[in-house]
C-alpha cells in the first residue's frame, strides 16, 4: 500500500495519555518492566471488556443458531501440541550476536537491516541472506551466530513429575478441537457448527516489539467453525458485500494495492478457498469498521504459502493503519482444512468423524471381510476374540495385500493366519450416508492489540486539547455527571442522578472540581460520550443538560426522562449527534 503521512508523536501521545489517565502500561515498572507483558488500567480494561463483548455479540450472539461458547484450560498437556504439530512447527528464526550475546529474531533483523519481506522464510534462505548482506549486531557490530529455531511455546510440568511436561496454550483452538465431540453431541449433532472461546493464551516471543501490537500473554478471541466444505452455503443475507483483498498472487508480481470484489464473487472465483473462511471475513469487516475504522482503512491480506502456519491451507490477514507502525493486523482467517481433527484422531485413537446423511439412501458395492471362524478357532483358540477385534483396526487395503500374497500364511493383526482363513467378498448394499471429517474455518482476534487500535483511531486535538472518540457502544464510560458549582443544593441533586444511573448498569463518573470547562476536558479525554449538567434551572423545572462529547452541542431534558434519552443516544447509528 501507498505509505500516507505519519505521525510519529501520535503513538508517544497516545501511550502518555494511556499511563496517565488509566488506559495501559509496562508490566512490572517497578522492577524495570519486561518486554512483552503489559498491564491494562481501569479505564482500559473497561475498553477492553467492551470490546470483547462486541465480539461476542457479532461473532457468537449474532449466529446463536451456529456457534456456541466454551471454555477450555489454559495448560495443555505435551501430547496434545505434539499431535496439532506445535512442538514441530511453533517456532520463529533466533539469531544471536557472538561478541555481546544480544539474541535477535532473525527475520525482523534483516528486514530492519535491508528493507526485504523474508517472514516465512527457510533457516537456510535467512542464513544465506545474513551472509551475503554481511550483516552484524545492530548493538555492538559484533558478528552474527548461525541461525536456528527458536520454539515459542512456554513450558511446564503437571504435577510433582518433570516427566508429565505441560505447555501454556499458544492458541485456544486445541481445546475446541478435542472437545468437538463432546460438544457436536451436546448439540444435537448439526453441521456446521462454530465453538467460540475467549481466553488467555501466551507466546514466548524472541524480541517483543511495537508495545502492545505483539505480546508474551494476550487475551485470544477464536471460533473454530466446524462444517461441511461441500455443505449448506453461509447465511450471506446476514453478512456478505465487498472485501478488499490484496490476494497472495497479486502479492507474487509485486503489486500492494487491494483489489475490491464482493465475497460471493471471490469464493466463486476461487480467490477464496472456502465459503465460511469469506463469511467469516465479512463479519469480521463490520466488527471492525464499529472500532471506529473505516472501510477504505482495512483490507485483506492472503498470506504466502512459505508465510502459512502448518495447519493453513489459505490464511488472510485482516490489516488496519494506524499510526508509528503502520498496517498491523487486527485478525487472522485460516483456512485449517481437517488437520486438526484428522492429527489428534491419529494420536488419540479416538473417531471425530461424523455421520453425514444423503438426501436418499444409495445402493453401494462395498468390500467385506470374511473370516473361516471354525479354522481360526482351531487355531487360535481363546485368543480368536482379540484378533478379531484386532481386526477391525486394519485397512482393507493390508488385508487385501496379505490374502492375494503366494505365502501359504500370512501375519495379520500381528498374528499369523493360514492365507485362505480370510478373504474379501464384494457385496451391494443400501447405504444411509457416510462419515466424513468437518473441515474448519477460523477467524481469530487479539483483544489487547483492538484496545491499541481503538485509541490510535480515537485519538484526536482539538483546540489544544485531546479528546477520545471512542465510538459510544464500546466506551469504557458513557456518561460523566455534573454539578454546576460545588453548591450543596446542586450537588445534592447530581449525586443522586449518578446513583440512580449506576443503579441502572450505566458506567458514571461523577465530578465537582474545578470549572465546568475544565471537567468537560477530562471526560472528553477519556472518550465519555454524554456528559449531565445539573445547574440553577435544575432546581425550578428539574430539566438538566445533555452535551455530547464529539459535537460539543447540548439538549435539555428532564431528569424523569435523562436514563431513557441516554439510552437512546447510545444506540443510535454512529454518525447520528444531537
Amino acid at each position: 500500500m501507498p505509505e500516507e503521512a505519519s505521525f510519529e508523536d501520535k503513538y508517544d501521545k497516545i501511550v502518555d495519555l494511556a499511563k496517565r489517565r488509566g488506559f495501559f502500561w509496562p508490566s512490572y515498572e517497578i522492577y524495570g518492566g519486561v518486554a512483552g507483558f503489559y498491564d491494562l488500567g481501569p479505564l482500559g480494561t473497561m475498553l477492553k471488556i467492551n470490546i470483547v463483548n462486541l465480539w461476542r455479540e457479532y461473532f457468537v450472539l449474532r449466529h446463536q443458531d451456529l456457534v456456541t461458547e466454551v471454555e477450555t484450560p489454559v495448560i495443555v498437556p505435551e501430547v496434545l501440541l505434539k499431535a496439532s504439530g506445535h512442538l514441530d512447527h511453533f517456532t520463529d528464526p533466533i539469531i544471536e550476536c557472538l561478541s555481546c550475546g544480544r539474541k535477535y529474531r532473525a527475520d525482523h533483523l534483516i528486514e530492519e537491516a535491508t528493507g526485504l519481506k523474508v517472514e516465512g522464510r527457510s533457516i537456510e534462505e535467512l542464513n544465506e541472506i545474513v551472509k551475503n548482506k554481511g550483516l552484524k549486531c545492530p548493538q555492538c557490530g559484533g558478528e552474527l551466530s548461525e541461525v536456528r529455531t527458536f520454539n515459542l511455546l512456554f513450558k511446564t510440568t503437571i504435577g510433582p513429575y518433570s516427566s508429565d511436561a505441560g505447555y501454556l496454550r499458544p492458541e485456544a483452538a486445541q481445546g475446541m478441537f478435542v472437545s468437538f465431540k463432546r460438544v457436536f453431541v451436546s448439540m444435537r449433532e448439526k453441521l456446521p457448527l462454530g465453538i467460540a472461546q475467549i481466553g488467555r493464551v501466551a507466546r514466548n516471543e524472541i524480541s517483543p516489539r511495537q508495545g502492545m501490537i505483539r505480546l508474551r500473554e494476550f487475551t485470544i478471541m477464536e471460533i473454530e467453525f466446524f462444517h461441511d466444505p461441500e455443505g449448506e452455503d453461509p447465511p450471506w443475507d446476514r453478512f456478505s458485500g465487498k472485501l478488499r483483498l490484496l490476494p497472495a498472487e497479486l502479492r507474487q508480481k509485486g503489486e500492494e494495492n487491494p483489489i475490491e470484489i464482493d465475497v460471493i464473487e471471490a469464493v466463486r472465483e476461487g480467490i477464496i478457498k472456502n465459503k465460511w473462511l469469506g463469511y467469516w471475513m465479512c463479519v469480521a469487516r463490520e466488527f471492525v469498521k464499529e472500532l471506529g475504522v473505516g472501510y477504505g482503512e482495512m483490507y485483506f491480506e492472503e498470506k504466502m504459502p512459505y508465510e502459512r502456519a502448518h495447519y493453513s491451507a489459505q490464511t488472510f490477514d485482516q490489516l488496519v493503519r494506524i499510526s508509528r507502525w503502520g498496517w498491523i493486523e487486527v485478525s487472522g482467517h485460516a483456512y485449517r482444512t481437517d488437520y486438526d481433527l484428522r492429527r489428534h484422531m491419529e494420536f488419540s485413537g479416538q473417531d471425530m468423524t461424523i455421520f453425514k446423511p444423503f438426501k436418499e439412501p444409495k445402493i453401494v458395492e462395498v468390500e467385506k471381510v470374511v473370516v473361516d471362524k471354525s479354522t481360526l478357532g482351531r487355531l487360535l483358540g481363546h485368543h480368536l476374540t482379540s484378533f478379531l477385534e484386532a481386526l477391525k483396526n486394519v485397512s482393507i487395503e493390508e488385508i487385501k495385500k496379505a490374502v492375494t500374497s503366494s505365502e501359504e500364511t500370512v501375519v495379520i493383526a500381528g498374528v499369523r493366519v493360514p492365507r485362505t482363513a480370510i478373504s474379501i467378498v464384494k457385496e451391494t448394499e443400501k447405504v444411509a450416508g457416510t462419515r466424513i471429517i468437518p473441515h474448519v474455518a477460523e477467524p481469530s482476534f487479539g483483544a489487547e492489540r483492538l484496545v491499541l487500535l481503538v485509541l490510535d483511531k480515537a485519538y484526536t486535538e482539538e483546540e489544544g486539547r485531546i479528546v477520545l472518540k471512542i465510538p459510544r457502544k464500546i466506551a469504557p464510560v458513557k456518561v460523566a455527571v455534573f454539578p454546576l458549582l460545588e453548591r450543596e443544593e446542586l450537588v445534592r441533586v447530581a449525586r443522586r442522578i449518578y446513583a440512580e444511573l449506576m443503579s441502572l448498569g450505566l458506567t458514571v463518573i461523577y465530578d465537582e472540581s474545578g470549572s465546568i470547562g475544565r471537567r468537560y476536558a477530562r471526560a472528553d479525554e477519556i472518550g465519555v460520550p454524554y456528559a449531565i449538567t445539573v445547574d440553577f434551572q435544575t432546581l425550578s423545572d428539574d430539566t438538566v443538560t445533555i452535551r455530547e462529547r464529539d459535537t460539543r452541542k447540548q439538549i435539555r431534558v428532564s431528569i424523569k426522562n435523562v436514563y431513557s434519552e441516554l439510552s437512546r443516544m447510545l444506540h443510535q447509528p454512529e454518525s447520528s449527534a444531537l
